[in-house]
């Protein structure tokens, strides 16, 4: 498990300033409701690091920082305290996005590969989501087709280890005022704005680390 000292002891000079997969047939959206929905859930005149008409904490705000060498350019590092994602680019920079976590228990740390992704994917709630909130999931017990206001958002990173879909994901949120807290049910949140430039900069194959939450954080003297 990668626990939140390690990420302490390492962060300091990284950064700087049980389901199955639902069946949609024939459902997906065409590349021309995919384009309209990416106009509606983009603000006019978007910049990724100053357009925030979600009222996110300016910290919050996507922005360019400086990351340790070595470190594999295209890879993820999740800070679950912070509530930062970055994306390691070439040339010894990151990209720094706000993010929300999971609520408690919910949020799983460690390794992961990025083995799928999908553009206004499809949701299911798995079936302990189900069991555990039956009253908030049993109107979509059978899923949510795409769109602006699937629990996905608008891309996906789908998080593996090994072969094995964690049903863990990196995904866009229809409720951007949840950034920076914890609300999710065990996925990363981020604006959609935000993970539509990022999506495309991400590799299948990438690894994304999801370092451990507060509650895993003890006084060290």
């Amino acid at each position: 498990m990668l626990t939140r000292r390690h990420f302490i002891v390492t962060t300091a000079t990284l950064f700087s300033a049980p389901m199955a997969a639902p069946v949609f047939a024939d459902t997906w959206p065409t590349n021309a409701q995919k384009a309209a929905w990416d106009s509606e859930i983009t603000p006019p005149n978007f910049d990724l690091e100053t357009s925030n008409p979600w009222g996110l904490h300016p910290r919050f705000l996507p922005q360019r920082v400086v990351a340790k060498d070595g470190l594999v350019p295209g890879d993820i590092h999740v800070d679950a305290v912070a509530r930062y994602l970055y994306h390691i680019e070439e040339g010894g920079t990151a990209m720094r996005y706000g993010v929300a976590i999971a609520r408690g228990s919910l949020y799983e740390p460690g390794t992961y590969s990025i083995k799928r992704k999908v553009s206004w994917p499809h949701w299911q709630p798995t079936q302990n989501m189900i069991d555990r909130d039956p009253e908030l999931y049993a109107d979509i017990a059978d899923g949510m087709e795409p769109g602006p206001e699937n629990a996905l958002g608008s891309r996906a990173l789908y998080l593996f280890v090994g072969e094995r879909d964690t049903y863990l994901r990196i995904h866009g949120t229809p409720s951007p005022r949840s950034i920076g807290g914890r609300a999710s049910s065990g996925c990363v949140r981020m604006v959609m704005a935000h993970i539509n430039e990022l999506y495309p900069r991400v590799q299948v194959g990438s690894t994304a680390f999801l370092y451990s939450a507060e509650e895993s954080v003890t006084a060290q003297s």
